[in-house]
């Protein structure tokens, strides 16, 4: 079973239909009897009767396995046929409908690339998701990085210009590495997008394709007011966590091939990935809820249209008060981004005198409100195209904080000193596939500086890895990983203690 679309034949297809949602409820209205997994047997009957309070009968009676004729079967099935659509409303010459997330596609992306003939070299931003990581050591990927640009003040990170990258490559040309592809991201975590179109335009001009880490933007070009699908810019793959803002359940995910000159060649390796990596008991569940996001995306400018409005009403807001400065508000000062996500809210709450984290903490404590992310001085605010949330609730909140921040300075949170300046990661001493699975030992901080890094490390914030499996670990970056780890505020992702006391090396 494979859920993409075939290619060149492509049969004419309504974008008004959901074929594999609409087939899995009609296979739940027909009278069956289910010797077969899952054990509920579709049903709240018997011993799944708390199943069924728990999800509903809907949900149990539509979560039905792979290799279901009129479903899942063959080249002309109903999956085949979602996912044809779901190419068509993104902009992409091939889509493939995941269960494993968005890590997947980037994992599937990592191992086609490692499979092309040209080269094992992957320029990549180097604020890269962890799971590209994973790809690149399953891949035995060499990665060269291109750094983002970073907001010190608030300890974000953006995205890379096409000069940025045009330089990157010019300088893997020159140290003879054989680059196989580009991987970048946009838009950021933050709601920061790059200028798509230009990187594409670079990668292509050096012969390599261009992967985009779109994962945060699985809605962008389903309405004039949103940036565009990268597919539709030029990215030859995109990454899509569909369920993030493109209203699917979470765990579903997307990967776009683009129609361009790297289609013919990536296509069967990214084939022959997928079969790797998705899973062989995909959820029914998941898959469905890609093929009705995909419909409600397509159809509901409207509504998405709605919401903009209201977020921006609540921006305006936020800026009336002049205490919460809107950060998207400041992004020309960074010569990467072109737009920005407006469903996106991204917060400074110095006014508080607490932490974003604190802030956020206390807002769902106290205030029943849940943010996505917080960082140490700024909170961010993700609201679903179509939703209409209570965000006058986050503003009162908000605001309360700050009055209460004006009436007792003294309370002002300790933690929100500055973090120290990053550190230029140390040279790759071997390949991260090697490192990753070589013997290692575990030894203490002072004897871990000029030894080869077994693990992935990343101190948050900003967030940017410090060390990859393969780097020489340097005094510099222990210095600043124990000093973030130190801070009330902050932790080291990977790391083998809080206080990032022990390093895990390459035993010599």
């Amino acid at each position: 079973m494979s859920s993409s679309a075939p290619h060149p034949q492509r049969p004419p297809l309504d974008q008004a239909t959901t074929p594999y949602a609409t087939a899995l409820d009609l296979h739940a209205k027909r009278d069956t009897v289910n010797l077969m997994v899952p054990g509920h047997g579709a049903t709240a009957a018997g011993l799944s009767e708390e199943l069924g309070a728990f999800v509903g009968p809907h949900a149990l009676a539509r979560d039905i396995p792979p290799l279901i004729p009129g479903i899942d079967v063959g080249p002309d099935s109903p999956l085949v046929a979602a996912t044809t659509l779901a190419a068509e409303a993104w902009g992409a010459r091939r889509t493939w409908f995941l269960a494993n997330g968005a890590s997947q596609a980037n994992r599937m992306a990592a191992l086609a690339l490692a499979s092309r003939s040209r080269g094992d070299v992957v320029v990549a931003q180097r604020s890269a998701h962890s799971s590209f990581t994973d790809g690149v050591i399953l891949g035995d990927l060499l990665p060269r990085f291109v750094f983002p640009s970073i907001d010190p003040a608030r300890g974000i990170n953006h995205g890379v210009t096409p000069d940025a990258l045009r330089t990157s490559l010019a300088e893997a040309q020159r140290a003879g590495d054989a680059v196989t592809a580009v991987y970048v991201i946009s838009p950021s975590y933050f709601g920061a997008v790059a200028d798509v179109a230009g990187l594409a335009e670079v990668a292509h001009a050096h012969g390599v394709p261009l992967v985009v880490d779109g994962a945060w933007g699985s809605h962008f070009g389903f309405h004039p007011e949103l940036p565009e699908s990268p597919a539709r810019l030029g990215a030859d793959l995109t990454v899509s966590s569909t369920h993030k803002l493109g209203g699917s359940l979470t765990q579903s995910a997307m990967l776009h091939l683009g129609d361009g000159p790297f289609a013919d060649e990536l296509e069967p390796l990214l084939e022959r990935a997928y079969m790797l990596t998705q899973t062989t008991s995909a959820s029914a569940l998941l898959l469905g809820s890609l093929d009705v996001a995909r419909h409600a995306l397509v159809h509901g400018g409207e509504a998405i249209g709605a919401t903009l409005r209201t977020v921006e009403t609540f921006r305006e807001e936020l800026r009336a008060d002049g205490r919460f400065p809107v950060i998207s508000d400041g992004f020309d000062a960074f010569p990467d981004i072109v737009a920005h996500d407006p469903l996106r809210v991204s917060i400074d709450v110095g006014a508080t005198g607490l932490s974003g984290h604190a802030v956020r903490d206390r807002l769902a404590a106290e205030h029943g409100v849940f943010l996505e992310i917080s960082t140490a001085h700024a909170i961010v605010a993700f609201v679903g195209p179509g939703k209409d949330p209570e965000l006058s609730r986050l503003s009162r909140a908000l605001f309360a904080l700050a009055e209460g921040a004006e009436a007792a300075p003294e309370a002002a949170d300790p933690a929100l000193g500055s973090f120290p300046a990053l550190p230029a990661p140390g040279p790759m001493r071997a390949r991260p596939r090697t490192a990753f699975f070589a013997r290692h030992e575990l030894v203490p901080a002072s004897e871990a500086v000029g030894r080869i890094s077994a693990d992935a490390l990343a101190a948050y914030p900003p967030g940017i890895p410090n060390v990859l499996p393969g780097e020489e670990i340097t005094a510099e970056t222990v210095a600043f990983l124990q000093t973030v780890a130190a801070s009330p505020i902050g932790y080291v992702r990977g790391a083998l203690d809080p206080a990032v006391a022990r390093f895990r090396v390459l035993a010599e």
